[in-house]
């Protein structure tokens, strides 16, 4: 063992007896704030240094490989495939922090000039410096570097950027703040490269414009559909503004334990009262995210905005056997894909869309075809909106434009396409309406909403609305 692994070794063993007694009954608990402060800026530091000694064990090893055939590299003499399986068996770390130290070894350690053997200085010299004082980790090395990976800066300018940021890490930076995080050191490498990079932006730009790209894949066993591409920045912010625009933040904010009502009469159906609180949203982050984009999906064809294409607005038709949907149990089918979906996504799209009845004779002959009358009109939809005012489950933000009118009694039941028998459904809860734990009746036009039992201890039958002006008619009643 080596004099620094030997060091290394102590410095473990005498960490660990640390570690026991934070995690003691009588350890960190049973500190004050300030006193846990103290111990976890402590405890960054020495992860500080121990990361600068990892960065410098494998920027030796790189800088060894690169002079070394194969059969002699340290890699292959260990058993591993490559250095980053080699220091991911050595470290026990993930492969993305293995890339991060390989990343900051590549622009602080020091090469060798092949001809005269003399050490070269680092790429960013006092980035280095900071590192091994303990002043910067791994992320804030990553950091600066990546700000500078594809800008063409001169070697004095570069040199003048490292020390400005080295000295906003150690809190010594002209503007005398603090000692920087590695976010900050991030901004302020991008601010630097920005400044000096003298093609702006354009090459980068015309680099992710050749890159640009958006693929639809097949379905998977999971019966789901990879979507992978690259984005241009301004389209990932235009789509992260439309997600913002339906996700309201308040429903992530929603209790567990749902809201709470206020009503005169306990067992009528007709009982007013209407929840404190947004209900909760079990949907994970990127659940929501896929959800949004199927409402702005929706909003973009019912806009009646986009090109025609088969001589008509571009149209999801959706083909089922009449006996299969009337049932609710079978298949249908998608244009473009082999594979079946359920019969829950067929009456989703049915619900808010127009019914084409194609009957075909034996041979398979097209005997008739006629197209009941079950898309809700302009006028009706007004109606809804002005009663409903947004989609109709408790805690759902989705404005009304966005959402879909549900037959309550299913069309292919006898339900109308009334006002009377249409409610907004955003399309998540129009999706789930049967599987969601959420139920719609109307009583005397009226909508009623019946809420799953976390949200509603009584499971009752309850009037809904987001209308602000029927909320003001109500409040007007009650005074």
């Amino acid at each position: 063992m080596t004099q620094f692994a030997a060091a290394l070794a102590d410095l473990g063993d005498a960490l660990a007896g640390v570690v026991a007694a934070a995690f003691a009954d009588d350890g960190l608990r049973a500190c004050d704030d300030g006193e846990v402060l103290s111990a976890l800026a402590a405890a960054a530091r020495v992860h500080r240094g121990v990361e600068a000694v990892m960065v410098e064990a494998v920027a030796q090893l790189q800088a060894r490989d690169d002079l070394r055939p194969h059969p002699d590299r340290a890699a292959t003499r260990y058993g591993c495939r490559n250095l980053s399986e080699l220091v991911q068996r050595a470290t026990r770390l993930s492969g993305r922090s293995v890339a991060d130290l390989a990343a900051a070894a590549g622009v602080v350690q020091r090469g060798t000039a092949p001809s005269t053997g003399e050490l070269l200085p680092a790429t960013f010299p006092c980035m280095r410096d900071a590192l091994a004082a303990g002043q910067v980790g791994v992320d804030a090395v990553v950091a600066v570097a990546s700000a500078f990976r594809r800008v063409g800066v001169g070697r004095v300018e570069m040199l003048a950027a490292d020390e400005e940021l080295a000295a906003a890490a150690a809190g010594a930076g002209p503007d005398a703040a603090g000692p920087a995080s590695a976010d900050e050191l991030r901004a302020l490498a991008q601010v630097w490269a920005a400044y000096l990079d003298p093609d702006g932006a354009e090459p980068v730009e015309a680099r992710a414009l050749r890159k640009r790209g958006l693929t639809v894949g097949r379905r998977d066993g999971d019966g789901l559909v990879p979507v992978r591409g690259n984005l241009l920045p301004e389209v990932a912010a235009q789509l992260r503004l439309g997600f913002d625009s339906v996700l309201n933040p308040r429903v992530d904010a929603a209790p567990a334990m749902g809201p709470c009502f206020t009503e005169a009469d306990a067992d009528s159906v007709h009982d007013s009262g209407a929840p404190s609180e947004d209900a909760a949203d079990s949907r994970t982050r990127t659940q929501k995210q896929h959800d949004a984009l199927a409402v702005l999906l929706t909003a973009a064809v019912a806009s009646g905005e986009l090109p025609i294409l088969g001589g008509a607005a571009p149209t999801l038709v959706v083909s089922v056997r009449e006996q299969d949907l009337a049932s609710g149990r079978g298949y249908a089918h998608l244009p473009g894909d082999d594979e079946p979906v359920s019969i829950a996504a067929a009456r989703h799209i049915a619900c808010a869309g127009a019914v084409q009845r194609v009957v075909l004779g034996a041979a398979g002959r097209i005997v008739s075809m006629r197209t009941l009358d079950r898309v809700f009109n302009h006028h009706q939809r007004r109606a809804i909106t002005l009663r409903d005012g947004g989609c109709l489950i408790p805690g759902c933000q989705v404005p009304p434009q966005w959402c879909e009118v549900h037959h309550v009694e299913e069309h292919s039941r006898g339900g109308s396409t009334h006002t009377d028998n249409g409610v907004l459904l955003c399309w998540f809860h129009h999706r789930t309406i049967d599987s969601g734990g959420w139920q719609v009746a109307m009583v005397e036009g009226v909508p009623y909403v019946k809420g799953p039992y976390w949200w509603d201890a009584e499971v009752k039958w309850r009037p809904a609305t987001k209308s602000p002006t029927r909320q003001r008619d109500q409040i007007a009643l009650r005074i």
